[in-house]
């Protein structure tokens, strides 16, 4: 019995060094990529190989990061011995092979050249990432806002395969997507930080930065309506997330079920992600 117990540790140490642990970071790459690849579809557009070829690259590189960070020591689980870096190695090279084959697909003959673009954005992003995440702990959130802007390019990337277009319609696909990110991620910190909190007066005032966000987010989207950047149905898609982070304030005091959050936020995401599709086609 002692043998399984710690067999069963080893099997679970090892994935942990090889799954991606960030559960809501799947979510915030997935549906910028569904919603992205949704509006292109029915913008008239049947690009399905290549769309088919980048999902395939999209999820190999994201997941090749967890082994990676494993094998150079970046996370906090490290292959200890021989008996747990053979499997994280085996992955990290069958990851590489995939995503790999999955670029190539893509870019053969010229194909698809403006990814570069899209991907040294993401690059930047994540690099500015890990450079705030050294300035200490306070500086989390603000980091995983920028890494954000990474994980959401798959929206304008989705839509350049499927339609060959790079265009101002891509742009402001992804600019919505990260703006609904980043609210979400500062919400779910506001939760898990304020999980004790039941004053409506202390709930103001730890939650004064992010309600100067939601605000700033209202003025971004009516400035993008107004200038044409975003269609005015886009606004829409905003305000059951707006909505529901405005009543945490006023409502009774709850246990913060974590898990339960977080499929909250997966709902908000999809019903998000349903709202922009319609907002970008009507």
């Amino acid at each position: 019995m002692a043998a399984s117990a710690v067999e069963s540790v080893n099997r679970a140490r090892v994935r942990s060094m090889i799954v991606p642990r960030e559960h809501g970071a799947w979510g915030l790459l997935l549906m910028p990529l569904v919603s992205g690849a949704a509006i292109a579809l029915l913008d008239g557009s049947r690009g399905m190989a290549s769309l088919a070829w980048f999902s395939v690259a999209a999820l190999a590189l994201f997941w090749l990061r967890t082994p990676v960070e494993s094998l150079l020591g970046t996370s906090p689980f490290r292959p200890q011995g021989e008996t747990e870096r053979e499997p994280v190695v085996a992955a990290t090279g069958l990851l590489v092979a995939i995503a790999a084959l999955a670029l190539t697909a893509l870019l053969w003959g010229g194909r698809n050249r403006d990814l570069f673009l899209i991907g040294a954005a993401a690059a930047l992003a994540f690099v500015l990432q890990a450079g705030i995440k050294k300035m200490g702990r306070v500086m989390r959130m603000p980091a995983q806002i920028v890494g954000v802007i990474g994980l959401s390019a798959t929206a304008p990337a989705a839509y350049y395969v499927v339609t060959g277009r790079l265009d101002e319609r891509a742009l402001s696909i992804w600019l919505a997507n990260w703006l609904f990110a980043a609210g979400q991620v500062h919400f779910v910190q506001l939760r898990i930080h304020a999980a004790r909190v039941s004053e409506f007066a202390e709930k103001l005032r730890r939650g004064r930065g992010f309600l100067a966000g939601e605000a700033l987010l209202v003025v971004a989207l009516i400035t993008g309506w107004k200038f044409g950047i975003l269609p005015g149905l886009a606004l829409l898609a905003f305000l059951p997330a707006l909505t529901r982070a405005l009543r945490w304030f006023v409502r009774k005091p709850q246990h913060l079920a974590v898990r339960a959050l977080g499929w909250w936020e997966v709902a908000h995401s999809i019903i998000f992600g349903l709202l922009l599709v319609l907002a970008f086609s009507l």
